[in-house]
């Protein structure tokens, strides 16, 4: 049997992810109950080799070391995923997993380290950049049906560090990020998609939409020259052009720029607009994820999700964020 016939069931409440905190420290009070959760995650229908695709039970050669009978591979239950060679504790990733999705503004490494008592602020900051780098599902679906896409700048604050000649100095970026918003018949937004770009043209936003938007979807745009091609990409093209118009842009294209003030007001909000220029992709990926998931009223479910992505996501490492490397194609 190959794991591509498996066919997917619903999540339940309860029974695939806990409730409450009191469930939470019911089911995950020890490593071996988190080892036995990420298994569950990763292979729900039973163990798949990673090497061959087999699924058949595997030999145990440890507690968190499984062998391929098939053809001898092994491997354990976190290699290949955001936990892969940590040092921390698994109970500690879990409980950063349920805070994360339980604050609804997010949270910062600041506020992780001394919620969890952890001894290093890198630990913790490393921590919400691998949990950001999951946040991406793996071939998520396209917006579709009728999509607004725009830009806008963010004012970002890349503080550099103190030295012994100088103090400690603050550098504000604008930094432009294009937008999308799925519109919803009658009324009201559906999901949405944030890339950063590095000018607002055709060469940039066209890829875009090409990405995250489905052939045929109708997209609202203004009369910026860099949406030309969109109608001759595959689109119905419904523009609006703002220069001399009796219309307010907030009132002709209400999604962008509804998303653009509540993500600076987010970016402002819990991180105070200090974030280094070359990750602000990684703090879009939350945001879209936390946007996106806005009208869930389970926050156990949120964890679920959070979870069920970090273990289909490979690693990143502290080395990889600092040096510009762990930016992912949204």
């Amino acid at each position: 049997m190959h794991w591509m016939d498996v066919q997917i069931v619903p999540p339940i409440s309860g029974k695939d992810y806990p409730r409450t905190w009191n469930d939470f420290l019911d089911w995950f009070g020890t490593e071996e109950a988190c080892h036995a959760y990420l298994e569950q995650l990763r292979w729900p229908q039973g163990f798949v080799c990673p090497a061959c695709s087999t699924m058949a039970p595997a030999y145990r050669a440890s507690r968190t070391r499984l062998m391929c009978r098939h053809c001898r591979h092994q491997t354990s239950i976190t290699a290949g995923t955001i936990f892969d060679k940590t040092r921390t504790p698994l109970r500690v990733w879990f409980a950063a997993a349920w805070y994360l999705t339980n604050q609804k503004q997010g949270v910062s490494a600041l506020g992780l380290q001394r919620v969890l008592g952890l001894g290093s602020y890198q630990t913790a900051w490393t921590m919400l950049h691998r949990f950001r780098h999951a946040m991406v599902r793996p071939g998520r679906d396209q917006l579709k049906g009728r999509v607004e896409v725009d830009e806008t700048y963010l004012d970002i604050t890349d503080k550099l560090p103190a030295t012994a000649s100088k103090k400690r100095k603050s550098n504000t970026n604008k930094l432009l990020v294009v937008i999308a918003v799925e519109l919803l018949d009658p009324k009201g937004f559906g999901r949405i998609r944030l890339r950063r770009i590095p000018e607002d043209t055709e060469a940039h936003v066209l890829p875009f939409i090409q990405d995250v938007v489905c052939a045929g979807s109708t997209i609202s745009t203004d009369g910026s020259a860099a949406y030309r091609s969109v109608a001759s990409s595959g689109y119905a093209h419904d523009h609006h052009v703002m220069l001399g118009s009796d219309t307010p842009a907030h009132i002709s294209m209400p999604g962008v720029h509804r998303v653009a003030s509540l993500v600076k007001r987010w970016i402002m909000g819990t991180h105070h607009g200090a974030i280094q220029p070359h990750q602000v992709d990684a703090y879009l990926d939350e945001f879209v994820f936390r946007f996106n998931r806005r009208t869930s009223r389970s926050r156990g479910l949120l964890f679920y999700r959070l979870m069920q992505q970090a273990v289909a996501t490979s690693t990143i490492t502290y080395a990889d964020i600092k040096s510009k490397r762990a930016r992912k194609t949204a």
